[in-house]
């Protein structure tokens, strides 16, 4: 077992043309984001060429941007370490998240359509699938695919900026916890559906700043446990 702990095959070779060095770090923030990489794991610039199929260069280079975003800590003599993020940090993004979100559910239950509501269902609908099938990552994409949705139909581009910018790091809050959420969280989309389709903005607004809610103590009652 490599000190990576990847699953064999999990990571597939990445293709020669275009930008490696954004290829190695897309790849790398995916790993890490779906936790594939965990938080606190030792990361050796050899292993990770070796599993994408790269030399070390491209890889160095990745680092050192995730480092500067903060998801990768580089420490001298030491190496480069997964992030492990703090208490403050994940209450900070996670309150930022409830306020964004918040403002999406109001202004999706003032501009969706029929079309808009129909598509929520649908991905309601397939996340209620992967929870009954105990499929965590394609629970947690369809989850993000949701509150992507919401924020779509919102129809305010600054918004959906703002949003995507902390997208990625609710994501990697996320994950250690949608089986622990599991159904319940597709109950509360479910509620939020309700209201979008029945136009009332605050009580779309309140149930999204609930759901939001609900994700933050869960992931810091799972630190506690």
């Amino acid at each position: 077992m490599l000190s990576t702990g990847l699953p064999q095959g999990s990571v597939p070779k990445l293709e020669r043309p275009g930008p490696l060095r954004d290829r190695v770090y897309e790849a790398l923030l995916e790993l890490i984001t779906t936790r594939a990489l965990q938080p606190g794991q030792h990361l050796v610039e050899s292993e990770l060429a070796g599993h994408l199929g790269v030399s070390r260069q491209p890889v160095r280079e990745a680092l050192q941007r995730l480092n500067t975003e903060g998801w990768v800590d580089l420490r001298p003599a030491q190496g480069a370490f997964v992030h492990e993020p703090t208490d403050e940090e994940a209450d900070q993004l996670l309150t930022v998240r409830t306020l964004l979100e918040a403002e999406a559910a109001r202004l999706a239950a003032a501009n969706a359509g029929s079309a808009g509501v129909a598509a929520l269902e649908a991905l309601c609908a397939e996340g209620e699938k992967a929870v009954d099938a105990d499929d965590v990552d394609a629970a947690v994409a369809l989850n993000a695919r949701f509150h992507a949705k919401i924020m779509e139909l919102a129809g305010n581009a600054v918004l959906a900026e703002l949003a995507g910018q902390v997208d990625r790091r609710v994501r990697w809050y996320y994950t250690p916890i949608a089986r622990q959420r599991g159904r319940q969280s597709w109950i509360e989309h479910r509620a939020l559906i309700a209201a979008i389709a029945d136009r009332d903005q605050g009580r779309a607004a309140e149930l999204m700043r609930e759901h939001t809610e609900h994700t933050r103590t869960s992931y810091h009652a799972r630190l506690r446990g």
